[in-house]
């Protein structure tokens, strides 16, 4: 995941959550990536942020009211 993050081309607010974040796994080859596209912000923990968008990757970024600085 971390990795989709450097891709993105900007940065990403620090309050954006993802289940992979909780917990660690060895990465297993025989096993399809996992497609986790399930964001939630820390701080309302719900998939709106405090101005009411919804919580992703490309929408949590500089420019957006609620955004942190941090990834």
């Amino acid at each position: 995941m971390y990795d989709r993050i450097k891709n993105l081309g900007h940065e990403v607010c620090n309050c954006v959550r993802w289940k992979s974040m909780y917990y660690r796994a060895e990465p297993d080859p025989t096993v399809p990536p996992a497609n986790d596209d399930n964001y939630w912000c820390a701080l309302t923990q719900r998939i709106l942020g405090p101005d009411g968008q919804v919580v992703d990757l490309q929408s949590c970024k500089p420019g957006r009211a609620c955004f942190k600085e941090g990834f």
